[in-house]
């Protein structure tokens, strides 16, 4: 092994890999170098230790002998005694901690076993894009006021539970950037979704389309929020003022780069950081610090859109809890833009000079480059996880549950040099047990389920691993076929996963079955869709109806109801049905591998939440999964 081979396999690269099909690759040795001089392996000041309440608690081998002292997170001190093999007695209260052993310290997460279960039995939810969401009054997108609105209604109509789409926060001087998966940061929100109303403001009716105009609604609906916040009477000034005092630093950073970010993408385009001046490029320099003195109500405007987006999720959240036993289910995404927020106020906490994707595979052949930073697994460790347990806390804030983008990320990321081709990347590991651990605390702490997103090729063990600490994986109709292409009977799909009809990057079933995505992907001229994609289609929907209902001859017209009962049966705690199945919508809300060839994100859907449900046929499906997944073990 050569230096570069010790040195690449010492930070946690993988030289050698196996595609889906099992086929072994080999990185090339300029990539690995490429990757390594990007790459900051310095260690931590201290030992990151994780345990489970109630274990003995597994020492690294170089802390020196003597007597062990635990200052817990509540301030409290006790001695722990040591045991066998250089363990220590288990430490019961769950959470951050630290340890004084002979002098060193370690840093201790007490974890539960287990993430928190779903509630007893077998209950359903529908999925939604908030921007989609319609509500009383007419609006260019939806909103958290929609949002609430919705979760009453599917929680009349029997949801356990509401799963939504990614809530980060985005660019709001750039109209051209509305992807919820594309963040400026995590730890905050999209001011876009607030709703004036919590604070007795009502914005004028808007013009509404099938599809969303970002490039005039942001704008438009920014002024319409300038003009409340202009109004603001002096009791929710107060209020206010005491939610920037209480979110501190971290929201006056965020506050900031927003209004300087519409400065300078006003002036010359800038998209992100990394184009300002220079003087502004620090958060903390003397540039940054005089705009904020004399820009403050600029300033205070981007705060107060965070405060008033906290408190529509909040109500959302309430509003859900009313009728729901979970409510809120919250989408995280992998990653976010190198040039955001978090990249500019908080640096070192995030991969540089690397973006992340997915390497070649059958569905992409030239693998996907993704565009967007992670957080960075040696900075991790030196922060002792800080930053991974703020953007979970973030996440779970106003949720019952969350739902964890490429969870295969939690244990290794495919890492492309800025620059490159999608194919000139590599698998860096990730300190997967560490971020399970702090996952697990952070969910136990909200009460929260959690949904790892564990479709594609994943390594041997990763769903087991997931399943055996309470993380929900997905089954999605689409994917769950056996080698010769049939498909599966979802009574036999795994307890320990939430069963779907599709996800957001899926077609609908009214579309998969009309080949709409064929034809979207025909008349883009995308492989994709080759010449015997109807002929191969027209199989696919006898062997689904085969499955559904035996040998009698696939109907013409899309069995909705049958298929959405055929994936009710299958036994995990939730069965997931996004709201365009329930409404036997054609279009899917995103086609992956387009950017503006496709209405990705813009799709709204035909009505208000409670006008779809009442209608006979949404209304029949919703009580078919009521009567199918009570919610409660009937037995």
């Amino acid at each position: 092994m050569t230096g570069l081979h010790a040195a690449a396999a010492a930070a946690g690269l993988s030289r050698d890999w196996e595609d889906a099909d099992g086929r072994a690759h080999r990185v090339s040795d300029d990539v690995l170098a490429a990757v390594l001089a990007r790459l900051d392996t310095t260690p931590p000041a201290r030992p990151f230790v994780v345990a489970v309440a109630g274990e003995p608690i597994a020492l690294p081998p170089a802390l020196p002998a003597g007597p062990a002292m635990l200052l817990a997170e509540d301030g409290s001190e006790a001695a722990v005694a040591r045991g066998a093999g250089g363990t220590l007695s288990p430490v019961h209260a769950i959470g951050y901690h630290r340890l004084v052993i002979g002098g060193a310290e370690v840093d201790l997460a007490v974890a539960p076993a287990r993430c928190p279960a779903a509630p007893p039995g077998r209950g359903w939810a529908a999925a939604v894009q908030v921007p989609a969401l319609r509500g009383d009054t007419p609006r260019a997108f939806g909103d958290v006021g929609a949002l609430a609105d919705a979760a009453l209604a599917f929680g009349t109509a029997g949801a356990d539970a509401l799963a939504i789409s990614p809530t980060h926060a985005l660019f709001p001087a750039d109209p051209t950037r509305y992807s919820p998966y594309a963040p400026s940061t995590r730890l905050f929100h999209n001011v876009l979704l607030a709703d004036p109303a919590l604070v007795g403001h009502h914005l004028p009716p808007e013009a509404e389309h099938d599809l969303i105009d970002w490039q005039a609604a942001i704008p438009r609906r920014l002024q319409a929020l300038r003009g409340v916040f202009d109004t603001l009477d002096d009791p929710r000034r107060a209020a206010l003022q005491a939610y920037r005092n209480d979110r501190g630093p971290a929201l006056e950073a965020h506050a900031r780069f927003d209004a300087l970010h519409g400065v300078f993408h006003a002036g010359d385009g800038a998209r992100g950081w990394q184009e300002w001046p220079s003087a502004y490029r620090d958060p903390d320099g003397p540039a940054v610090a005089r705009f904020a003195a004399e820009q403050p109500h600029g300033v205070a405007f981007f705060a107060f859109l965070q405060w008033l987006t906290e408190l529509g999720l909040a109500a959302a959240q309430e509003a859900a809890r009313s009728r729901m036993r979970i409510g809120l289910i919250a989408d995280l995404a992998i990653g976010m833009d190198a040039g955001g927020s978090h990249g500019w106020s908080r640096p070192g906490e995030l991969l540089t000079g690397l973006t992340v994707g997915a390497p070649p595979d059958p569905l992409g052949p030239d693998g996907q480059n993704w565009g967007i930073a992670a957080l960075d697994p040696f900075a991790l460790r030196r922060t002792g996880f800080a930053p991974w347990a703020e953007t979970i806390r973030v996440a779970l804030a106003h949720a019952g549950g969350i739902r964890i983008d490429h969870a295969l990320g939690l244990k290794r990321l495919w890492v492309v040099p800025e620059g490159a081709a999608a194919d000139q990347g590599v698998y860096l590991d990730m300190p997967f047990n560490e971020m399970l651990a702090v996952l697990r605390i952070e969910a136990h702490r909200a009460g929260a389920l959690v949904i790892g997103e564990d479709l594609g090729t994943v390594p041997p063990g990763f769903r087991n691993t997931l399943a055996a600490q309470g993380l929900l994986g997905m089954r999605v109709l689409p994917f769950e076929r056996d080698r010769s292409g049939r498909f599966t009977d979802p009574a036999g799909w795994d307890a320990e996963a939430v069963a779907m009809t599709g996800t957001h990057d899926t077609p609908t079933l009214a579309g998969w079955w009309r080949g709409r995505d064929i034809a979207w992907n025909r008349a883009l001229g995308r492989g994709l869709a080759g010449d015997d994609a109807d002929a191969t289609r027209a199989a696919e929907r006898d062997a689904l109806w085969q499955a559904v209902d035996g040998d009698a001859p696939a109907p013409e017209v899309p069995p909705i109801d049958r298929i959405i009962a055929h994936v009710a049966a299958a036994p995990g705690p939730l069965a997931i049905v996004p709201v365009e199945d329930l409404a036997g919508l054609e279009e899917q809300p995103n086609l992956p591998g387009t950017i503006d060839e496709h209405p990705n994100w813009r799709r709204r859907l035909p009505a208000t939440t409670d006008a779809l449900l009442a209608e006979p046929a949404v209304a029949a499906r919703t009580a078919l999964l009521t009567r199918l997944r009570p919610g409660q073990d009937p037995r």
